[in-house]
């Protein structure tokens, strides 16, 4: 119980040397009732992208993306083990090359993986020079690498930024008769494996099988594909007369992906002596369960950025993985992610990484209009509205990503999952579920969501990779 200062505790004890004249503060309130709030959880977000995302209705609970057929050779990146400062490449991993592409010896990758030799550059050194003989591959460990190349007019163009897996130089494994087209010069302190041409020479005298498997590759005609890498679709047009007409059809992916719901889920308890009991003036039930649908929708949020399997951070294309140019989010950084596609309609970023990215806009004396997004005002960039999620992680070394999409069925976007019409629905998508009540009075429900996202093209989702969120420079 608190007391007034200067007052004595004792009933009726003066206070500053006056009696009490009437009856105190502390002794009412055993007869009011308190007004009070609901209760109360810090822990909700805004949720920009459950709220943006346009949710589709998969009654089957998986949902199958068809698309055409694409060509997609070593695209991938590629894997190391990292032993102290050593650095070695996983040898299965060097089928992220496109020449290595389905090659299966393992003892010939072995023997391939331990002839790569590590190195070190620093800031501004350079790889591999343009006009150069091109005769060694490259795989970034670790840093960052920029490729320029000289324009049209001598002006030098920056063409690309590789970092973490990424590899180039591969046309060593199949001849060393050709030059660098461009300058490859590390962006940052850079760890690479490089293996030399003349490495490679003595393994394909003792191995048959890869060196019949680079002949065969340098054999392959060239697939026709568009610049999406899709089957080419055979048209004719600005002919006269009646020549003979292509045929022609679409192909399709035979094995598409299929995305089945995922779940989130927890069981509430409740004693039923405070259900009974203690329902005035708010029902505990009805609390208790409300508190709870607010962690289940931000568990949810969590899923679908960092899920391994479905998650928007994890289904990025690497095609569409940019890497800063200089390290915090500039306005060059966000324009060239949002030229990667069609028609963005969002980005989605870290509440550090806006504020990175408007300390950068000041520095450059931009201050871009915000745009109104379901009735909020957002800041945008070239009018696409930067929505916060904190749910996109930061690393120890202060670095996050930056989240590009389109969505939208009709758009080739990407897309909300869910069902709809559960039984004992209470929100859509989410029901609520009675499981019983047990020999200690406790009465329990289970609550679920059944949710997942679906990328349905590959440009329709791009990241901004490694931005850095420390820079106060």
């Amino acid at each position: 119980m608190s007391v007034d200062a200067g007052q004595d505790t004792t009933q009726g004890a003066p206070r500053n040397g006056q009696p009490r004249t009437s009856l105190d503060t502390a002794a009412a309130r055993n007869l009011a009732t308190t007004t009070k709030s609901a209760p109360q959880m810090q822990g909700i977000s805004s949720r920009w992208l459950l709220r943006v995302l346009p949710w589709v209705q998969v009654n089957a609970g998986t949902y199958r993306v068809n698309r055409r057929l694409s060509y997609a050779v070593g695209d991938g990146r590629v894997t190391f083990v990292k032993t102290g400062s050593e650095v070695r490449v996983i040898p299965q991993e060097l089928g992220e090359i496109a020449a290595l592409r389905s090659f299966q010896d393992d003892g010939a990758l072995t023997a391939l993986a331990d002839r790569f030799t590590q190195r070190q550059y620093g800031p501004g050194e350079v790889l591999a020079e343009a006009g150069q003989p091109a005769d060694t591959v490259f795989l970034i460990a670790h840093g960052k690498v920029e490729k320029v190349g000289e324009g049209p007019y001598g002006e030098q163009n920056r063409l690309g930024v590789l970092a973490d897996g990424d590899h180039f130089g591969e046309q060593a494994l199949l001849t060393g008769d050709t030059t660098w087209e461009y300058t490859a010069r590390a962006g940052a302190a850079t760890t690479v494996l490089v293996l030399p041409r003349q490495e490679l020479e003595p393994l394909l005298a003792q191995s048959a099988e890869l060196r019949g498997h680079l002949a065969a590759f340098r054999s392959l005609p060239p697939q026709r594909a568009n610049r999406r890498g899709e089957a080419d679709i055979e048209l004719a047009s600005g002919h006269r007369g009646e020549p003979e007409l292509h045929g022609t059809y679409v192909d399709y992916e035979v094995r598409p992906r299929e995305y089945e719901l995922s779940v989130a889920q927890t069981v509430l308890r409740v004693h039923s002596r405070v259900a009974d009991l203690y329902n005035e003036p708010m029902n505990q039930t009805e609390q208790q369960l409300k508190l709870t649908v607010e962690a289940l929708r931000e568990r949810q949020e969590s899923e679908l950025i960092n899920n391994p399997e479905f998650g928007l951070l994890n289904n990025a294309d690497y095609e569409q993985r940019l890497q800063p140019h200089a390290g915090p989010p500039l306005p060059d950084d966000l324009d060239e992610l949002i030229s990667r596609r069609r028609g963005t309609r969002y980005l989605l970023a870290h509440p550090r990484a806006i504020a990175a990215f408007g300390r950068e806009c000041t520095r450059r004396g931009l201050y871009p209009d915000p745009v109104e997004v379901l009735g909020s005002t957002v800041p945008a960039w070239r009018g696409v509205p930067i929505l916060s999620c904190n749910k996109i992680p930061i690393s120890d070394a202060r670095t996050t990503s930056i989240i590009a999409v389109r969505t939208g069925e009709d758009d080739q976007g990407v897309i909300g999952l869910n069902q709809t019409g559960l039984p004992d629905e209470y929100e859509p998508g989410l029901n609520v579920r009675f499981m019983g009540i047990d020999e200690k009075a406790v009465i329990s429900y289970l609550v679920s969501t059944y949710f997942s996202a679906a990328v349905l093209v590959p440009d329709a989702l791009g990241v901004l990779e490694n931005v850095n969120v420390a820079n106060w420079n």
